[in-house]
């Protein structure tokens, strides 16, 4: 409902011209970033007291890019790095951005509480569900594992225009978007969290904020990423130590350059890069090392253009690798 208003509001004041129209900040992209953004974004309209509006949207990391790339948003968040043909489809439209990660998240895979004989996950059992040859076929428990129950399998996870779905696939399946279909899949991630939570039969994925927000509803199932590996549970302090792997990930916003000229895009950039810290922490997402938001606000003070990225979506990069990429652009 808040969002409606907000957009109302903008509506109303482009409509009649007699009244003072308010700035206008325009941010698309993926619905994990979506709560650090929206959490800044209310911030900000406060300290402006109605002289900014900033619009969030969510149409998941591709569909904010396509958005992006015709320069019809000012921002973009993005769960996982700007691909190689968005990259092309931004050069064609003239649209040169700045790219600025904002946080790590933790990819949770969830279940049901009522779910008594998922204690953990191996990759190669989540490829086991998730790869496309599966579809059709792997439709009960037992079928991944025989210790696990024959019960039918209702898998819940994003939707193809999700750079969670991009990442998550590559990670777990070893394609980007290689995955079954036969699947509920959306770009909100609270309809997941809403299929997950009535169903003890579900398995879903989405960024550990939803998680952590639902955790009554929910249980985070610790992953074993290579044999004879330890499990591990998706939080703030495996994320830090790199040992949630292979789904912690770092999220981002891209800043359209052109729009960085409008003072009100400019400022709410600044703010974003000063406040994501505190506000991704308050959302459970995990506030990257302080040196990072300033090698952010340099490449913001110097217009440093591009990825550090080269148009591919890694699995794996930790957060000091990131850090060392983003000092050297």
């Amino acid at each position: 409902m808040k969002r409606k208003i907000v957009w109302s509001a903008v509506a109303l004041a482009a409509a009649l011209p007699g009244l003072a129209a308010a700035q206008v900040v325009k941010i698309d992209g993926s619905s994990t970033v979506y709560p650090i953004t929206e959490g800044v974004a209310e911030d900000f309209q406060k300290l402006k007291k109605g002289a900014v509006k900033v619009t969030v949207g969510i149409s998941g990391t591709g569909g904010g890019f396509k958005k992006f790339c015709r320069g019809e948003t000012d921002i973009s968040n993005a769960s996982r790095p700007i691909l190689q043909k968005e990259m092309d489809d931004c050069k064609a439209a003239g649209v040169e951005y700045i790219e600025l990660p904002v946080a790590f998240d933790a990819l949770t895979v969830v279940v049901n509480p009522k779910n008594q004989w998922l204690k953990q996950a191996t990759v190669e059992e989540l490829k086991k569900l998730w790869e496309p040859a599966a579809q059709g076929k792997v439709t009960r428990w037992n079928q991944v594992n025989p210790s696990w129950p024959d019960a039918p399998i209702k898998l819940f996870g994003a939707g193809a225009d999700s750079g969670t779905f991009d990442y998550f696939t590559e990670a777990v399946v070893g394609k980007s978007k290689s995955s079954r279909g036969d699947f509920t899949a959306s770009e909100d991630d609270n309809v997941l969290v809403q299929g997950v939570s009535q169903d003890v039969n579900a398995l879903g994925f989405f960024g550990y904020a939803y998680y952590a927000e639902n955790q009554n509803r929910l249980k985070a199932v610790p992953i074993v990423d290579k044999p004879g590996g330890a499990a591990v549970a998706p939080s703030e302090a495996t994320v830090l130590n790199g040992t949630y792997q292979p789904l912690s990930r770092p999220i981002f916003i891209y800043v359209n350059t052109k729009s960085l000229a409008k003072p009100e895009v400019k400022e709410f950039t600044e703010y974003m890069l000063k406040n994501a810290p505190t506000i991704a922490k308050e959302v459970k997402y995990v506030p990257l090392p302080a040196q990072a938001y300033t090698i952010g606000q340099d490449h913001v003070n110097k217009m440093k253009k591009g990825t550090v990225f080269g148009g591919k979506s890694e699995v794996g990069v930790r957060i000091e690798d990131l850090l060392a990429r983003e000092a050297k652009l």
